[in-house]
């Protein structure tokens, strides 16, 4: 089965944070950081990749996307220092 990632990126500032869904992380990352992404990400610079989570079910992933985008801003800022306390950009780890 194709895997599926909720994925949480962030400008250099880290003031900013875009939750997306996808079944390739690391082409996905790629195009924001080329500013082929959403017009969210190219507006505010959005291109660090802070957190992901992996899925078997794509349905699962948007399911996923869905709750997170609805949390407050510092239950998401929690979650991703549980993976990456130091809010590191992740996208050289995928390539």
């Amino acid at each position: 089965m194709k895997q599926s990632y909720v994925y949480i990126l962030s400008n250099k500032n880290r003031t900013v944070l875009y939750i997306g869904v996808t079944s390739n992380l690391l082409e996905r990352v790629t195009n924001h950081k080329n500013d082929k992404g959403s017009v969210f990400t190219k507006k505010y610079n959005v291109t660090d990749l802070l957190f992901f989570e992996v899925f078997t079910n794509i349905n699962d992933a948007i399911k996923r996307e869905k709750q997170l985008k609805t949390w407050h801003k510092v239950w998401k800022w929690d979650l991703i220092k549980e993976q990456n306390n130091d809010l590191r950009d992740l996208y050289h780890d995928l390539i």
